[in-house]
């Protein structure tokens, strides 16, 4: 009686040296949400542009995804932007015509690094949607300082499958952004060498918790400093909604998928596990009950937002002259997870040599969840289960550095949590699954050098709710409701020897209800569609963004920007 669709499909000009110095190439920009719209919208702000005039990129323009092969393009720095860069921005425009076609995963590499990794909108008969993305990449400037090749990987089907037409047509244009530093936009410290794990312009797929994607290293900067892994995990297909499976014991007397509803991504150097990133449960806007995202959307679904381990602790490792690798994998993947990684490296300026050791590991090669099932049968033939898989990982991961200023300690101490907990009930009138969820990650990563201690303290939280209720009565009438709540929750504090110098916190929330009963004959009898969304972050510097939402019956009946932050955003 598990209700949900488990599909997922595996999924935008050609720039030339011209185009790429053009400071006039077609630049997507960030629509203004319509009221009475059913285009999709998000709470989610844009991405902070310096001052300066930026240099445009074409990668592709009005490009068409039609079918399943990936759209090729090529990159060449923006001569009149040579850098240094005081940001450089990924930004999309996509429109899917009006028809019936599935979500779609949409990913964007450039020299194997991954640049925007999302989804797509579903159209309606009457609805072509349209939408815009954008993404700050500089963190992958040093990739982007010479040529590469890239593509686009969006892979549609228009025509006939099973009797079925699909006919929405993905059209999407696509341009790098770079902003130039001037005095009053500096260029940021960023990454001196970006290396994709994988070289082939393009996600891996995991099927099990034995799959890896691994990069090999043979030669790597013998003087890192600072190394971290940014990565993204998608769900898809038997896996796509993996935060309402159970565990195997009861999966099929449920009619469910299995492994439970619990998924982690995991990361090793050179084999040992070296850090964690939760999975967050994004729902697509195909996912569940398409009504619930239309048109506003669930938290990143058309967006992804990168994760970020924290690998400096092996730097003095990584130095070493050796061959090295740094894979990913997903714990309990069960067919399967989408995954993607780039390493970032810092490297000492003032020298050619650094050396080092990792001095602390206590991360355990794999998590040992708790798991609880219970699905007893009533005497009317009624299932009613009980699940509950939750994980805690503390850890500490220590390392220092002999570096051309002096010794460097870093040690992370980091608390992973994670619980999902279900209650199903069905038989052959009804089904019911009400799911609460949550996975938090704290960590406390204190860099020690010449009698310094600098600490940084980052939170992350991911609440989820889902309650699912379809019913038919004796005469045929039933009904549906549908609720989703998504949240993504994060806060950084920054302290010098004790005193806070920095904080920053970003909070977003996506509500959505669906609720309908039909007449015995099967009649649409009442129906009420509505979804909230929010976004706020703030910092000690001053910035503030805040932007809500709402909707009702498929259109936009609300917005509002700024409330929180005096009635003016200021980023």
């Amino acid at each position: 009686m598990h209700i949900f669709p488990a599909r997922r499909t595996s999924l935008l000009c050609v720039a030339t040296a011209l185009l790429s110095s053009c400071l006039f190439a077609q630049t997507p920009v960030p629509p203004t949400p319509v009221i009475g719209s059913s285009n999709p919208v998000t709470a989610e702000p844009p991405v902070k542009r310096p001052s300066t005039t930026p240099c445009t990129v074409s990668l592709l323009t009005n490009q068409q995804f039609t079918d399943f092969s990936s759209k090729p393009y090529s990159y060449t720095p923006p001569a009149n932007c040579k850098g240094p860069w005081s940001k450089v921005v990924f930004s999309a425009d996509f429109n899917v015509s009006a028809g019936r076609q599935y979500d779609r995963t949409a990913e964007f590499f450039l020299g194997g690094a991954n640049i925007y990794f999302g989804t797509t909108a579903e159209p309606r008969t009457a609805l072509s949607p349209s939408w815009h993305v954008e993404r700050d990449v500089t963190n992958l400037s040093a990739l982007l300082t010479s040529t590469q090749t890239g593509q686009a990987n969006l892979f549609n089907f228009v025509g006939t499958s099973g009797g079925v037409d699909y006919t929405g047509i993905i059209t999407g244009t696509a341009v790098l952004q770079f902003y130039p530093a001037g005095p009053n936009d500096p260029a940021p410290a960023e990454p001196d060498s970006v290396l994709p794990l994988s070289s082939t312009n393009a996600s891996t797929s995991l099927n099990t918790t034995a799959d890896r994607l691994t990069g090999t290293f043979p030669t790597l900067p013998k003087n890192v400093e600072g190394a971290y892994l940014e990565l993204i995990s998608q769900s898809q297909s038997g896996d796509e909604f993996w935060y309402t499976c159970s565990p195997s014991s009861v999966a099929t007397q449920l009619e469910n998928c299995g492994n439970t509803g619990f998924r982690e991504t995991e990361v090793y150097v050179d084999g040992q596990p070296a850090g964690i990133a939760p999975v967050y449960p994004w729902i697509y806007t195909g996912g569940i009950d398409p009504s619930l995202w239309e048109p506003i959307t669930g938290v990143q679904t058309l967006n992804f937002k990168p994760y970020l381990v924290d690998l400096t602790p092996f730097a003095g490792l990584l130095s070493n002259g050796q061959q090295h690798t740094v894979a990913i994998g997903v714990f309990n993947a069960d067919s399967y997870f989408d995954v993607t990684g780039t390493l970032l490296l810092y490297l000492d300026h003032g020298g050619a040599q650094v050396t080092g050791a990792v001095t602390t590991n206590t991360l355990d090669a794999a998590p040992t969840p708790g798991v609880q099932a219970d699905a007893p049968v009533d005497a009317s033939g009624t299932t009613h289960a009980t699940t509950l898989v939750s994980s805690v990982r503390n850890f500490q991961l220590g390392g220092y550095l002999n570096t051309s200023h002096g010794l460097v300690k870093t040690t992370i101490n980091e608390q992973v949590h994670f619980g999902n907990y279900q209650q199903i009930t069905f038989n052959n009138l009804v089904y019911t699954q009400n799911i609460a969820q949550v996975s938090t990650a704290y960590a406390v990563t204190d860099t020690v050098s010449g009698g310094v201690t600098a600490e940084k303290q980052q939170t992350s939280v991911y609440p989820f709710t889902f309650n699912y209720n379809s019913y038919e009565n004796a005469d045929g009438s039933g009904g549906l409701y549908v609720y989703a709540y998504q949240q993504d929750f994060e806060y950084l504090q920054q302290l010098l020897n004790g005193v806070p110098v920095l904080s920053s916190g970003s909070q977003e929330v996506v509500g959505s209800t669906d609720q309908y009963t039909l007449n015995p004959a099967g009649a649409l009898v009442t129906r009420s569609i509505n979804s909230n969304a929010s976004y706020q972050s703030t910092d000690t510097l001053g910035h503030c963004y805040s932007r809500t939402l709402a909707a009702t019956n498929l259109a936009l009946t609300s917005f509002v920007d700024g409330a929180s932050c005096g009635g003016t955003n200021k980023q």
